[in-house]
């Protein structure tokens, strides 16, 4: 059977009562929880007529019912959409129209679609419509069937489906569980969102595969992983995550030596900051990359060197080659895009015919949008982007979605929206503005983009110029705008 949540079951059967989730609470919930709450979430959605194929739109706040929920959507065969908790009204339309969902289960009621809220006092509620002791067998699935669509963004501000397929999910986590070496004795530190790739595919499929526990917490919180890292053995987060421990003069209070390995990606990782990690902790972070169109490419190695900066090797079973624009091989040391192919790689963009035809080569290779270098070695180092992407915090950014909006406020004649160095961030996001006449300030933008734009888009900065570079062609000059801004955020 081609279906991902076949492997899921048998790893869920096999662990029986194990733990499976450890709530920040103190609640555990074991494997045989959880099978019983997956049929029961599967029955509503049943009930709730969601066919195989189907489309399931979910914007709901991180909680052991929203795993149950993903799961749920697997074993009956639909397609789980995810999406970012912080979107807001009027970006979520956009997502409805898009995706023709056959159920929306969100925070709140939506009047365009059939909806349903994963908690709630009874009225409308998904787990108030749970019936104990549910049975649903797992839908037959083929191999290149949709497990999930999860949606990136091009520079056009447009989102895109990445269509990712039962195989895409299986082959990435199972090498995934053979690069990073998951054992039998490992729990997961989980304190990442699950409305992407990071948190729900790498993270969640690792333990889960493994029958493993998860330390669920609901939100990265300093104070809070502090507390559990004496009770687990891997993490993985964005730098974020990282800086943020380390700016605590306490931490760790305890020897880590339990811990087997600190995982890190969704944005670059500073040398500064991995150094530092070494110096307080004894640990060497390990850097991978991906993207949500490939889950994981390459991964920095488990057992041998891991060089700052740099990404690592690709994963098992995946091809990674540096490329000219043309599509010809360069040779190693060289600068060129970063192309990928394997069956982690997805089959194109939901809908959307031209773009997938763009970006993905006749030979099966995707363009990933990353330059990049390899070493005679075959590791990889990325050294910057094709596209203007900003990842803040591990979220993506795409400029022409923000600078739309600054353009439409009568104080401003123009914008560019740009990324800078961020100790905390990665990357911080600052618009360069053109204004009418006065100034234009920071406070003023924040209240135009209130409820337009989720606030891990909005601008950080407003840097006021008579005009934009331009290059003989009128085209912004955004790389001259980095470099003249880089150390806005320095100390």
């Amino acid at each position: 059977m081609g279906s991902f949540f076949v492997d899921l079951d048998s790893a869920f059967e096999q662990a029986g009562d194990a733990d499976c989730l450890r709530l920040s609470d103190g609640q555990v919930h074991s494997y045989r929880d959880l099978q019983t709450y997956v049929n029961g979430v599967a029955d509503v959605l049943l009930r709730h007529e969601v066919h195989p194929g189907d489309r399931v739109l979910v914007q709901v706040d991180k909680s052991a019912e929203n795993l149950w929920l993903y799961l749920a959507t697997l074993k009956i065969g639909a397609v789980y959409v995810p999406l970012n908790t912080a979107y807001t009204p009027a970006e979520l339309d956009y997502f409805i129209e898009d995706a023709e969902p056959a159920l929306y289960v969100g925070r709140e009621n939506h009047s365009k679609i059939r909806t349903l809220t994963l908690l709630g006092d009874g009225s409308g509620s998904l787990m108030d419509e749970v019936v104990a002791g549910a049975e649903v067998p797992i839908e037959h699935r083929e191999r290149d069937d949709l497990a999930a669509i999860v949606y990136t963004s091009g520079t056009t501000g447009r989102s895109k489906g990445a269509m990712l397929s039962h195989e895409n999910l299986r082959s990435n986590a199972l090498s995934l569980g053979e690069a990073w070496g998951w054992q039998a004795n490992d729990v997961l530190l989980h304190a990442l969102p699950i409305f992407h790739v990071h948190g729900l595919f790498i993270a969640t499929h690792c333990a889960l595969l493994s029958g493993t526990p998860m330390v669920w917490l609901p939100r990265f919180d300093a104070g809070e992983v502090q507390r559990h890292l004496q009770d687990c053995t891997v993490m993985m987060g964005v730098p974020t995550f990282y800086t943020r421990l380390l700016d605590d003069s306490s931490f760790p209070h305890q020897p880590l030596d339990k811990f087997r390995v600190f995982i890190c990606g969704s944005a670059p990782l500073t040398p500064q900051v991995f150094a530092a990690w070494e110096n307080r902790t004894g640990h060497r972070i390990l850097e991978r990359y991906g993207m949500s169109e490939t889950i994981i490419n390459t991964t920095n190695p488990l057992n041998g060197e891991r060089v700052a900066g740099t990404v690592g090797y690709a994963l098992p079973r995946l091809e990674v080659r540096i490329a000219s624009s043309e599509g010809e091989v360069l040779p190693r040391g060289e600068v060129g895009g970063i192309e990928v192919r394997g069956p982690n790689v997805f089959s194109g963009y939901w809908r959307n015919p031209q773009k997938t035809a763009e970006e993905i080569r006749a030979d099966g290779y995707f363009i990933t949008g990353d330059l990049g270098v390899q070493d005679e070695d075959g590791r990889v180092s990325i050294v910057g982007r094709s596209k203007d992407l900003v990842i803040s915090g591990g979220y993506n950014v795409y400029p022409k979605e923000v600078e739309k909006l600054l353009d439409s406020m009568p104080e401003i004649v123009e914008s560019a929206v740009i990324g800078v160095p961020h100790a905390d961030f990665g990357e911080a996001v600052v618009a360069v503005v053109v204004p009418k006449s006065d100034a234009v300030e920071l406070n003023a933008v924040e209240a135009t983009l209130q409820g337009q734009l989720a606030r891990f888009k909005q601008p950080k900065a407003i840097i006021n110029v008579p005009e934009l570079p331009r290059n003989t062609m009128g085209k912004v000059q955004k790389n001259v705008l980095r470099e003249l801004h880089s150390e806005l955020f320095a100390d």
